[in-house]
């Protein structure tokens, strides 16, 4: 099904526009909009005094309702204004995924909407958490750069082999927790399952730091001192009891360093402690900090290391500008470094994210292997003067040798060599004892020689992102989409009915608003938010009606305290 908002994210890279999913408004509920509107109400009453102050005049910026979920095309309209865009998807993303969006100043929102019973905190993402947390805030210049440069400094992050298992088994759990009507064996097999594969992890990746450092500041994020902070996390803003949990003396305050890139999280629980940055400057050199120690940055072994690791299509990049992407494998080392490099299976080589004339897939579909380091025989290959079809002996200072018929060469923007192109030729490393290690055979066919003295960055995806065909999303697991069994989807047209009689201001309807309330205290026993809903509708208007819902209220209470809260914080801002 084409999807009714995607004009405005269609610049989006194929592989990114797999994830977007409709938003199918007509699919929330009456029931669902109450959720909505509760929590957004208290968010509105409670957070000016604890939040950061763009908050709030980001709700405005961003067109957000406290009375109605927002669509996802109404939002991007009003987004797109600052720079920013929405497209709804299917809970959890991969991290690598969800980085690329945010390098494309796209926020990516949850669809679904938390239950009645998860109102105070949710386990899995959901579209209050999505766009009332993340949104407003991104109304802030400061902290959006912060968002962007995140998003491109995250999306260059390797993860391990690993990191895909965890993060499905993570999604899986979450959606689990979320759904209604799951055994709790369910629930504690894939809580075991996330335990096992994270204590069994034998390294933290770079992707695996750097969403640590995304959830303790762009999450869960403290901004101020640890005497004196305000909320700035998603997580925190859009969450109705951790927000207020949050700055008790129960959850310990660390101040925030690269080192939080350390500390791992739950997502299924209230978090134990927070990190607080003294303001969104700093959240910029504690990234730039952490990026300094990624493989983009460092290059060399470290980086062809973590691409091997990776075990997915990577690129290595080179001194001379080449870029090769493909699988890395392992290569050929000497005395521990790295003399020739091997990818297996299709190989596109590139210069400036372009795929090179004639090296993509279908020429080396089969993989790549290159030489790397310092030539010795030739002081400069830029000024190897030397004829098509002559033959070329090139001697590495690690004792590989290229030999053979030249047969073609590509040059840079400025002239210079980056590529050479051979025939009937050989790559041997000399070793002992007149030894020889075939690299190359001639029977191979052409071998291309990627003029390269060193890696000067890697990163996890292609330079040519059209290199590849678009390799189709493969989650484990997808939402749980509740159905109203015949018992709901009476008590959503009874919150249906409260609705309209508000949005219409239809208070002359009292004798229906007295039947829905008989038919909450006969039917639906603890049905505390509907209650607190007529409770609203009357007050001050219908007293009979108002001390009969309100009684009835305090009997919630008494028979699930659980509820105190939640009842008591929804009659304070009740006018």
């Amino acid at each position: 099904m084409e999807k009714t908002y995607n004009e405005h994210v269609s610049h989006l890279p194929k592989h990114l526009l797999q994830y977007v999913v409709d938003q199918n408004y007509d699919n929330y509920t009456s029931i669902d909009q109450a959720v909505w509107r509760y929590v957004m109400r208290q968010n509105v009453n409670y957070l000016p005094s604890v939040c950061h102050g763009s908050y709030l005049e980001g709700l405005k910026k961003t067109g957000l309702s406290t009375e109605q979920i927002p669509s996802m095309y109404g939002m991007t309209r009003i987004l797109k204004d600052i720079g920013w865009f929405a497209v709804a998807v299917d809970g959890f993303i991969p991290p690598s995924a969800f980085m690329e969006f945010q390098a494309h100043n796209v926020l990516v929102i949850a669809a679904d909407i938390r239950q009645i019973n998860h109102i105070g905190y949710t386990p899995a993402p959901d579209i209050l958490h999505e766009a009332a947390g993340h949104a407003p805030i991104i109304a802030d210049k400061e902290y959006a750069a912060y968002l962007t440069k995140f998003g491109e400094i995250g999306s260059k992050a390797f993860s391990s082999s690993e990191d895909m298992e965890i993060f499905n088994a993570i999604r899986e759990l979450s959606i689990l927790k979320e759904a209604p009507n799951v055994a709790p064996e369910s629930v504690e097999k894939a809580e075991k399952k996330v335990l096992e594969l994270q204590s069994n992890a034998t390294a933290i990746s770079e992707m695996s730091k750097i969403r640590n450092l995304h959830w303790w500041t762009v999450e869960y994020g403290l901004i101020g001192s640890i005497d004196n902070h305000k909320i700035y996390g998603a997580g925190l803003l859009s969450s109705i009891s951790e927000s207020v949990n949050c700055l008790s003396d129960k959850v310990k305050k660390i101040d925030y360093t690269v080192n939080a890139a350390n500390t791992v999280f739950d997502i299924t629980k209230e978090q134990p402690q927070l990190f607080v940055a003294k303001d969104f400057h700093y959240l910029n050199s504690v990234l730039d900090e952490f990026s300094e120690k990624m493989a983009f940055k460092i290059g060399g072994d470290y980086a062809l290391n973590l691409a091997i690791d990776s075990g997915s299509i990577s690129t290595c990049e080179f001194d001379s500008g080449v870029q090769v992407s493909g699988k890395f494998v392992n290569g050929l080392k000497k005395d521990n470094q790295i003399i020739y490099i091997k990818t297996l299976g299709p190989t596109a080589i590139s210069y400036n994210n372009k795929e090179i004339l004639n090296h993509g897939i279908k020429h080396h579909k089969d993989g790549f292997g290159m030489p790397i380091g310092s030539i010795i025989n030739i002081d400069s290959i830029n000024n190897l003067n030397a004829n098509l079809n002559e033959k070329i002996k090139i001697n590495y200072n690690s004792g590989v040798v290229v030999e053979g018929y030249l047969y073609d060469s590509i040059k840079d923007d400025n002239g210079g060599i980056v590529m050479l192109s051979f025939k009937d030729c050989k790559v041997y490393l000399n070793e002992a004892s007149d030894n020889e290690l075939v690299l190359f055979d001639p029977s191979w066919g052409v071998f291309d020689l990627v003029i390269a003295d060193s890696i000067v960055s890697a990163y996890p995806y292609a330079a040519d992102h059209n290199s590849f065909p678009v390799k189709e999303i493969s989650l484990s697991s997808h939402t749980i989409k509740p159905k109203l069994s015949p018992e709901k989807i009476k008590l959503n047209n009874l919150y249906d009915k409260i609705r309209n009689i508000r949005e219409e201001n239809l208070l002359l309807e009292f004798d229906v608003i007295n039947e829905i309330l008989e038919t909450i205290l006969s039917d639906y026993h603890n049905e505390w938010l509907l209650t607190l809903e007529i409770c609203e509708l009357v007050k001050n208007k219908i007293d009979d009606i108002y001390q009969k819902a309100y009684l009835h209220l305090m009997a919630i209470i008494k028979g699930e305290p659980s509820y105190k809260k939640l009842i008591l914080d929804g009659l304070n801002i009740i006018k």
